[in-house]
């Protein structure tokens, strides 16, 4: 059985660095001068690439959502900025 080639970790890359890496794969994808095999290897690491991402965004909403929500985790929405007024 061969293994395939081990790709570098991505859990270190920030959102920035994943979605560059992953926006140059679908380019050079995209251009079809990539031959097959390495193609399948580009594929590859673009859906890890994507779903890091993919993790990185719905931690990011997750976190935006607990700072919306007030202490008794009721939405501050704008009720609390019209009072301000």
């Amino acid at each position: 059985m061969t293994s395939a080639p081990t790709q570098p970790d991505v859990s270190a890359l920030s959102f920035e660095e994943a979605l560059k890496q992953l926006e140059t794969i679908v380019r050079e994808l995209e251009q079809g001068n990539v031959p097959l095999e390495r193609s399948i290897e580009m594929y590859e690491r673009g859906a890890v690439l994507r779903s890091h991402c993919d993790s990185l965004l719905k931690a990011a909403e997750a976190k935006v959502e607990k700072i919306q929500l007030g202490q008794d985790g009721k939405p501050a929405g704008a009720t609390d900025l019209d009072q301000e007024a």
